[in-house]
């Protein structure tokens, strides 16, 4: 957020020099000629020897803020990642850009290891990607200081902290870097983390008073619906039938559902495949290669397996199951446009889910890492079932405040939620949270208030007299589902509490306990899972109008030429590149320039072919014209 002058005496005078050369990198290597925001000052910091703190979306270009100062300044840049398979994604796409990128791990044998150590031995590489575990290795330290090593890049940061979506403890082990490489500056990266989590980073990674950077965590190109699950399997082959020829995400629970979603798809003609850890390395790592090939169209994961990748044109994802908590579902919505085209986020959300999501928080065993689980799954079943606009939640649950009040992308945005007076159903449930605590002197949970109001005979009913209250059976004319969805609203209102001990008891707050001494009017909002359909229209932002039938020619020509290659299409060129081309029709190399992604490397390797192709089209095709 700034750029300390006192900063500059570490840097030698060539690395000053350099820095204005930063736009030329950014246009001859990437093929871009704007920075998108903070990237320009993440990378003019990093240059100058501070240490960094980073945080942008997913999609927002973090790659770039390590990438560009690396082929700024002389010697080794090291980055760390947790995935194998983004090591390759990564170094592949640079290598096609013409970057010296190689990566070590555990999918290499023994003869290609030793070839890429004797390349960094000899200064053949400006970026080195390994597993945080590698570095830890005896005599790793030794080999760092004889590559010249010059900066460190710490990528998806959040796996340092316990409070982060993604704890890995082999992350606290690279604090030992700061120690023993003391001059090299370090920069760590995350798409998402809390004020907490940020705090964690620094500290675990003995950052050295960091220059800190705080994107805007919107992704206005993404649009966020949360619908009721009502027969998911129909639901999903319903949504993706209208988007065959796009990529797509399903994320699942559990394996079995992973594995019964994708055979469903594929049983139905669509290229659907699993990727769970379930499943051998082999036919995993097959599966993600399909995808990312786009030899298969569709991936349904667990949730709890990442998907360790950066192609750019997924263009919807879908929860089929609750979340487990709000950053998770960030990042996993976060991988749909990534090249800032649009992309559909859709959660099915069944109150059946919540359940399936408490029976597990009962078997975490440690009791902080309980309460930890538990505030955040409170936290994603609010967001689910909150009336107001996703993108405000969201953000807000991230420190961040959306100015408008409606966003124009989402479902509760453009087709707001019903309400009704609640005034008695909330009196009633107000009512019989009071009585339990008057009667019992102690609180209970949100499923034993319920099954009070519903009449349940249950041997905890029974036990502690509850069956004699004034409060048992007034509410049998609502199901449990529904008396849930209106005890999590109170709770949202701020009429009802969570008690501080060990255990989620319901309590009454002071605005609670006036709204029965009162009996104020209250309008509360008709659950999600009511059975209504929503045909929801929503603006959108990113899309680059052009000519579809040129833009399929060439969708098909780049996935000739990455084959021939044996690497992803979006290796060669992305979306937004081929869009731009059926939109601009260039048919000379001359004509190339100001198309975003085209580098020099990769002019003189596709330019010829495109310009060629677009051409062909035009001979029996008119142009197009786009406002």
């Amino acid at each position: 957020m700034r750029l300390a002058g006192r900063s500059l005496l570490r840097l030698p005078l060539l690395l000053i020099h350099a820095v204005p050369t930063l736009p030329q990198l950014l246009k001859s290597t990437f093929g871009y000629s704007t920075f998108r925001p903070l990237q320009r000052e993440i990378i003019e910091a990093n240059l100058v020897g501070e240490d960094v703190f980073a945080l942008l979306p997913t999609g927002g270009g973090k790659s770039l803020c390590f990438q560009l100062p690396a082929l700024a300044r002389p010697g080794l840049t090291v980055v760390v990642s947790p995935l194998i398979a983004l090591m390759k994604d990564q170094v592949d796409a640079l290598q096609a850009s013409g970057v010296a990128a190689t990566f070590l791990n555990s999918t290499l044998g023994a003869e290609e290891a030793r070839a890429r150590l004797r390349g960094l031995h000899r200064g053949e590489y400006k970026l080195l990607y390994v597993a945080p575990e590698r570095l830890m290795l005896e005599g790793w330290v030794e080999n760092l200081k004889a590559w010249n090593v010059t900066a460190i890049a710490i990528d998806e940061a959040h796996c340092v902290s316990e409070w982060g979506h993604d704890f890995r403890p082999e992350y606290r082990q690279l604090a030992k870097l700061r120690t023993r490489l003391p001059d090299v500056p370090m920069m760590a990266l995350t798409a998402t983390a809390t004020g907490r989590v940020r705090e964690d980073i620094i500290t675990h990674l003995k950052l050295r008073d960091p220059q800190t950077f705080v994107a805007s965590f919107n992704r206005p190109n993404l649009t966020y619906r949360v619908v009721p699950k009502d027969e998911p399997a129909k639901q999903i082959i319903d949504f993706v039938r209208k988007r065959e020829h796009e990529s797509g995400i399903i994320y699942c629970a559990s394996r079995a559902t992973a594995e019964r979603v994708a055979d469903s798809l594929a049983g139905r003609g669509f290229l659907a495949r699993p990727y769970h850890a379930g499943l051998g390395a082999e036919e995993r790592a097959r599966n993600q290669e399909m995808f990312l090939r786009d030899d298969t169209r569709i991936i349904c994961a667990t949730i709890a397996f990442g998907m360790g990748i950066n192609k750019p044109n997924v263009r919807w994802v879908i929860h089929h199951d609750l979340p487990k908590n709000i950053e998770g579902y960030y990042q996993e919505t976060g991988r749909a446009g990534r090249d800032g085209l649009p992309g559909d986020c859709l959660l099915l959300f069944s109150a059946g889910d919540i359940a399936k999501q408490t029976h597990f928080l009962d078997e975490i065993t440690g009791e902080q890492e309980r309460a930890i689980a538990r505030t955040q799954l409170r936290q994603i079943v609010h967001y689910a079932e909150s009336a107001g606009c996703r993108r405000v939640e969201l953000l807000q649950y991230f420190g961040e405040t959306f100015p408008i009040d409606n966003c124009g992308a989402c479902d509760n945005c453009s087709e707001p939620r019903e309400s009704f007076d609640g005034t008695i159903v909330a009196q009633k449930f107000l009512s019989c949270v009071y009585r339990i605590q008057q009667n019992s002197r102690f609180g209970t949970g949100m499923n034993h208030i319920i099954e009070v109001l519903t009449g349940a005979k249950t041997e905890k009913i029974t036990r502690w007299g509850h069956d004699r209250l004034t409060t048992y059976g007034i509410g049998h004319e609502l199901t449990r589902s529904q008396w849930g969805s209106i005890g999590r609203e109170l709770l949202r209102l701020g009429y009802l509490g969570i008690g501080s001990g060990e255990y989620a008891t319901i309590e009454l707050t002071e605005s609670g306990r006036d709204i029965l001494r009162v009996r104020t009017p209250i309008t509360l909002t008709k659950p999600i899972d009511t059975p209504k359909s929503r045909r929801v229209t929503t603006r959108r932002e990113g899309d680059i109008a052009c000519d579809e039938i040129l833009f399929e020619r060439l969708r098909s020509l780049r996935k000739k030429l990455a084959d021939e290659r044996k690497v992803p299409a979006y290796i060669v060129f992305g979306d937004n590149t081929l869009r731009a081309l059926a939109r601009e029709y260039p048919q000379t190399l001359a004509a190339l320039e100001g198309i975003p992604g085209i580098g020099e490397k990769k002019r003189e390797e596709f330019g010829e072919v495109f310009t060629a192709a677009i051409a062909e089209f035009l001979r029996t095709n008119s142009r197009q014209s786009f406002d």
